[in-house]
């Protein structure tokens, strides 16, 4: 049986043990695409160590390392060949901003598993702390998506009702990615083939490898905190995001914001495929 709640339900992952210093952040954030204009200080921001601030959606990395090991997706109570897994949703709740360097121990937790029918929904939460101990940097909320593995009986879930702005957007912001956006994101620790390999890409159901789900989190965050904060990703408490569609590595992405006091709901579409959902239940949240 690919998914056993019975198992799945409350089981502990490994904790994963995680450093990074200055470079895993640089890293991290050209894969994003940070530097695109190497004369913008905004940019600096992103691609040079003097002065560098760190995105809130680094955090989201940790929380992954080990669950996506090729050729399957193995956790307790639930087995799923890697081209059947998406990504699905993901949150990060920040109790301070990152700094450039640091180590934490990671706890994970399975906390649910709903039947869809055609498909599973696997929900990951971890908390982590610094190595050193102390109160937890940051909490996130990973939502996985295997499809072809519902109709094992399981809970379905409550369905919440969408959110439908009452007025036009306060701000329009597009951002572009790379052809080879993901071959870059994957040097951040995702080797899922699906990213990289054409032919695994086709066999999954898509005409070519997609970009990661964390990825688009990752430059949609990045252009709303820019547009919004001015680049202070430091006064960032959180960033949430639903998948809502495959994004094509070279594809422009746009994102309509609606800004509210201390935070903001966002939508991000692929305009070159008649706004093809992208990202959708973004919510940006920040201090000060």
């Amino acid at each position: 049986m690919p998914i056993d709640p019975a198992v799945a339900v409350g089981a502990r992952l490994p904790d994963v043990v995680h450093s990074w210093d200055a470079t895993d952040v640089l890293r991290y954030h050209l894969a994003l695409g940070a530097g695109s204009d190497p004369f913008d200080p905004r940019e600096l921001r992103w691609a040079y160590e003097d002065g560098l601030r760190v995105l809130p959606t680094y955090a989201a990395l940790a929380p992954s390392l080990g669950m996506f090991e090729p050729p399957r997706l193995e956790l307790p109570g639930v087995r799923a060949d890697l081209a059947a897994v998406l990504h699905g949703g993901q949150s990060v709740v920040l109790a301070g901003p990152l700094p450039t360097a640091g180590r934490v121990r990671v706890e994970r937790t399975l906390t649910r598993v709903l039947d869809k029918g055609g498909s599973a929904v696997v929900v990951v939460e971890s908390v982590a702390h610094p190595a050193d101990g102390g109160e937890p940097w940051w909490r996130s909320t990973s939502t996985l998506v295997v499809r072809g593995a519902g109709g094992f009986g399981g809970a379905r879930g409550p369905k919440a009702a969408p959110w439908v702005p009452d007025r036009p957007a306060d701000l329009v912001v597009d951002s572009a990615t790379l052809p080879q956006q993901a071959l870059l994101y994957r040097l951040c620790g995702d080797r899922n083939p699906l990213h990289a390999d054409p032919a695994f890409a086709r066999a999954a159901g898509f005409p070519a490898p997609v970009l990661h789900g964390l990825c688009t989190y990752g430059v949609v965050c990045k252009a709303l905190v820019g547009a919004v904060l001015d680049g202070d990703s430091d006064r960032v408490t959180g960033c949430s995001a639903r998948f809502a569609g495959v994004v094509y590595p070279g594809e422009v992405l746009r994102t309509r914001a609606w800004v509210g006091p201390g935070g903001l709901r966002a939508a991000t579409t692929v305009p070159a495929r008649d706004d093809a959902p992208a990202l959708a239940e973004v919510e940006l949240t920040w201090a000060g």
